[in-house]
């Protein structure tokens, strides 16, 4: 008896047991067999059906509370829907089950095929989520990937000092000296295999030999840094161009056209020279930089501070005060309402990130990563501990404890 099994059933019927009084789980199938027999006629016999396995086991759960039994009973059948509907209802002229009144209702019945159906598809869509996402790239994503790694292997490490260089430093008449490997990487990844990094702020034998011999054309960060490498290197080596990324960004993160458009817009290293020279620090800026694409204000800026309001210098106070020892940072928007907090490890990045910061408080010393990210979006206050950052350094005003 019983053969049929909860996987191999089409349906399930499911029906609730009332009963007054307390019997066992034998009573309640007994019951149902005894007071069924013979009322559906020789087809649709219980005990039939479930000897040839075509009604499986019928399972009871009971909970017997204040001298009453209330369960469930679930029978499992791989008849027909108008079979299994009739021994659902044939469940319901049960009256007493052994010396106590009983109710039985049928609840439901259950299609296990659509159960397992949902079941599938639903399984279906999480993996094919799981697929998409992480093994079926599609063509953009590995030309990207293939492009980059062979990007990767065409950076040599060129003369004594072993700088980053595209493979094409020896056959070209013309070369960009950048500052850095990202640097050169990017320029790679636009075509352009001839660039070489000074890998720091000073000048290589290597960089000073190849102006000797090449025409070199020297394209560096669009913020001061890249300023003072121009007035270094020119003062050292003949450099015959100059040009600059757009005020704010570097030359790692510029785009294709962007890079075409500060070539075009490269100017004499004796006229580079000159104009550096000629200007004044902090605002010292080459005529020729202010034809080159720009993004964020011009640097004249740098000594036009925001006028900070007592309100304002009162609640950086406090905001100071409370992240004393957490190492932590607080990012605020114009309403001085709080946008974020994170971790001083993450703020540039956190900075670079956003478009609507206007300052940052934070545990910690501000220096000169975090002062270029906040130039770069805009933020017009920095508020820490202490700054590195003398103030016609940056068009971001810096403020510090003692200054609070």
């Amino acid at each position: 008896m019983g053969k049929i099994s909860l996987v191999a059933a089409k349906y399930i019927v499911h029906a609730l047991i009332d009963i007054d009084g307390v019997v066992d789980r034998p009573d309640v199938i007994g019951a149902i067999f005894g007071q069924t027999e013979g009322l559906l006629g020789s087809d649709l016999e219980l005990r039939e059906l479930q000897r040839s396995g075509r009604i499986g086991r019928i399972e009871v759960s009971t909970d017997t509370r204040s001298g009453k039994t209330h369960g469930s009973i679930d029978i499992p059948s791989s008849l027909d829907k108008a079979e299994t509907s009739i021994i659902a209802a044939a469940l319901e002229i049960i009256q007493r089950i052994g010396p106590c009144t009983a109710k039985i209702q049928t609840k439901s019945i259950e299609d296990v095929r659509v159960s397992k159906r949902t079941f599938v598809i639903e399984r279906a869509k999480e993996l094919l989520k799981n697929l998409m996402s992480t093994s079926m790239p599609d063509s953009q994503e590995l030309t990207d990937e293939v492009a980059y790694s062979v990007r990767v292997m065409e950076v040599q490490e060129y003369g004594k000092e072993r700088l980053p260089a595209g493979p094409a430093i020896d056959d070209s008449d013309e070369i960009i000296v950048v500052e850095g490997r990202a640097d050169v990487l990017n320029l790679l990844k636009h075509g352009f295999k001839n660039a070489i990094a000074m890998n720091g702020t000073s000048v290589p034998e290597t960089i000073v030999s190849l102006c000797k011999k090449k025409v070199v054309t020297m394209f560096v960060d669009g913020d001061r840094g890249g300023n003072l490498i121009v007035k270094e290197l020119t003062s050292l080596a003949d450099v015959d161009y100059v040009t600059r990324a757009p005020d704010g960004k570097e030359v790692e993160e510029i785009t294709k056209k962007e890079i075409h458009k500060a070539l075009r817009s490269r100017v004499s290293g004796e006229q580079a020279k000159f104009e550096l020279a000629k200007e004044p620090e902090p605002e010292r800026r080459s005529q020729f930089f202010r034809s080159a694409p720009r993004t964020v204000a011009r640097p004249a800026s740098f000594n036009r501070r925001v006028i900070i309001s007592p309100g304002q210098k009162q609640k950086f106070k406090d905001m100071l005060e409370n992240l004393v020892g957490t190492r932590g940072a607080q990012v605020l928007d114009q309403k001085l309402s709080t946008l974020g907090k994170v971790p001083i490890s993450e703020l540039a990045t956190t900075i670079k990130s956003l478009n609507n910061a206007y300052a940052v408080i934070f545990d910690g010393i501000v220096d000169s990563e975090i002062a270029k990210a906040a130039e770069s979006v805009n933020v017009k206050f920095l508020v820490g501990m202490d700054s590195k950052i003398r103030p016609n350094e940056s068009r971001v005003q810096v403020l510090t404890v003692k200054e609070l």
